[in-house]
């Protein structure tokens, strides 16, 4: 039997580093510095790396999907941020119901797109 996966870490790019370091911190990501161009942020044992590393074909097709439990309240206390107002570039679109489930999609500072769902319950 092959060994059992323990994580899965994708790798995002920033179009600026310390901006995007922030916006992360501000969705309350915890971040554990690696070296000067790599971070690794954590959310309730969840994780991604940040690189101060920009190509604008590659970052601006990246997309990501966070799964939540509760999509309304989590977008209750995302909007609370008001991160459009903190961040240039940023956006944060309303909730939409699907066959699946629901989601709502932000778009990072440097134009990654992060799908923020919950799945129907079975």
């Amino acid at each position: 039997m092959p060994p059992q996966p323990r994580s899965l870490r994708p790798f995002i790019g920033s179009k600026d580093f310390a901006v995007s370091r922030s916006f992360y911190r501000t969705l309350g990501f915890t971040e554990a510095v690696l070296s000067p161009t790599v971070s690794y942020f954590t959310l309730q044992g969840v994780g991604f790396y940040l690189q101060d590393y920009y190509v604008p074909d590659w970052v601006g097709n990246t997309m990501l999907f966070l799964e939540v439990d509760d999509v309304e309240q989590y977008w209750q206390e995302l909007t609370a941020l008001d991160l459009p107002g903190q961040y240039p570039g940023v956006r944060v679109l309303p909730i939409r119901q699907e066959a699946w489930g629901k989601e709502g999609f932000v778009h990072d500072p440097s134009g990654v797109l992060w799908h923020i769902g919950e799945f129907n319950k079975q």
